[in-house]
């Protein structure tokens, strides 16, 4: 019993340290984000485009070297690549999208990128990066016209870039990079490995050059100029040069990130502001408040005592989950805070189902602890069940779902995992340290519920 007791107070301590965190954390967490509102100046979560506003970017993407017929899904993989690179963990929700403003295909491509709560243009554009553009060229045939400058020496100097032409294979059709060191020299050097379109073009490549020099361009300037010895089938290429560590490990993780399949130029920017504004966030708080309140009031008039330690609980339950929020971050937008209100029921489903078989247990002659015990037993399948088939909806969601259903899926799918800790750990403990072991009128009277005495 003292044990329980002690458990109890831990939580509780924790509880308030957690809710303590919540109220207190200074906006330096999320220095790149304004917030706006009363109530967010003091609560500084990140906010979507729809409440907060953000940036807008518009880019121009050079197609000049891409036919006619693969405008279209370059423009697609430019825009995942963008996307993936700046929604890294699915939960900064930016709008990326493409905008034919030519009347001829490929004349003028642009890519729009919106970035939710970012109102500082350096920041964004930084956001976005120089993600490099990675380009594989081979030799000019000879006889071609080739660019040449003259010293004051009279010493002549052939432009390098004169010598190499384009070929199809670029960093679209990269699978990954990986950083490795010569076995002899120990200096680093950036493995490539492309997928199955750019092996077969690879192959293609180094078994017409056999002999000649193949030229690894990245974002237009050559990084290394090996030349083939044999045909390489395996879509296993080699960066080398003058890399530090520090460079080549940089390197790979821009490439992973993203290498843009076509080169991109920076046109305009401008801060837009929120389309919905601080009236839907204040709305939204508003909904969950009263949402919360008229649970915790359906919980204590119904469930009586297990109902109070529910509501107890569901306190839990909410301030871990804004500190998730904040910790993680997640950006919340109008259908994320909509998933957060909605996971405030489901929260609660847990604790109806075991208050329930406690009170089955209660009824067929079992004493309080008893009951207690039997309750959680008997309600746990249903339970996890119920809470299974709501992650996976939420995995789905996430997983096919537009930026705006992410952030539904992400908050939703956020406050089942979170309610499970809370209905089945939290509400237990503290039913468990109550310590009523003997049932009398009054007992039976706190652990009944509805219109029952």
């Amino acid at each position: 019993m003292r044990k329980r007791i002690i458990l109890a107070l831990i939580i509780l301590i924790i509880g308030s340290g957690v809710a303590f965190f919540v109220y207190k954390t200074e906006p330096k967490l999320n220095k790149n984000f304004e917030t706006q509102g009363a109530f967010l100046k003091k609560f500084p979560f990140r906010l979507g485009l729809d409440l907060s506003g953000g940036s807008h970017l518009i880019y121009k993407a050079d197609v000049s070297a891409v036919s006619s017929g693969e405008v279209g899904s370059s423009m697609s993989a430019l825009r995942d690549v963008i996307e993936r690179r700046i929604n890294l963990f699915g939960v900064s929700e930016p709008v990326v999208q493409v905008e034919h403003s030519g009347l001829i295909s490929g004349s003028g491509e642009q890519l729009i990128v919106d970035l939710p709560g970012i109102t500082d243009i350096k920041k964004a554009v930084e956001m976005i990066g120089q993600t490099p553009l990675l380009e594989f060229k081979t030799e000019a045939p000879k006889g071609a016209t080739q660019n040449a400058t003259v010293d004051k020496n009279g010493k002549v100097t052939l432009d390098i870039n004169s010598q190499y032409i384009a070929t199809e294979l670029t960093g679209r059709y990269l699978q990954k990079a990986t950083l490795e060191f010569d076995s002899n020299t120990r200096e680093p050097k950036v493995s490539l490995q492309f997928d199955a379109t750019g092996t077969k073009l690879f192959a293609q490549i180094t078994k017409d050059n056999i002999g000649k020099t193949v030229a690894i361009y990245l974002d237009g300037a050559p990084i290394s100029t090996p030349v083939v010895r044999e045909e390489i089938p395996n879509g296993q290429a080699v960066i080398s040069g003058n890399f530090t560590p520090n460079e080549a490990k940089l390197l790979v993780g821009r490439l992973n990130s993203g290498a843009l399949p076509v080169p991109i130029t920076l046109l305009s920017t401008q801060t837009i502001g929120a389309t919905l504004g601080e009236s839907a966030v204040n709305a939204g708080v508003k909904a969950a408040i009263i949402g919360f309140l008229l649970v915790a009031l359906f919980l204590i008039l119904w469930y009586r005592l297990p109902g109070l330690i529910a509501v107890l609980a569901l306190s839990f339950y909410t301030a871990i989950l804004l500190a998730v929020f904040k910790l993680l971050p997640v950006t919340l937008t109008a259908a994320g805070i909509g998933g957060f209100i909605i996971s405030l029921g489901m929260a609660v489903d847990a604790n109806v189902l075991i208050f329930e078989r406690m009170k089955e247990e209660i009824k067929n002659g079992h004493n309080i602890t008893d009951g207690i015990h039997a309750g959680f037993k008997r309600a746990w399948p249903s339970v996890r069940d119920s809470n299974t088939s709501s992650i996976i909806t939420s995995v789905i969601l996430f997983w096919l779902g537009t930026p705006l259903i992410k952030g539904f899926a992400l908050t939703f799918g956020l406050g089942v995992l979170v309610s499970m800790l809370s209905a089945i750990t939290i509400s237990r403990i503290f039913l468990y340290a109550l310590g009523i072991e003997k049932s009398n009128k009054f007992t039976k009277f706190l652990f009944s519920s509805g219109f029952s005495k």
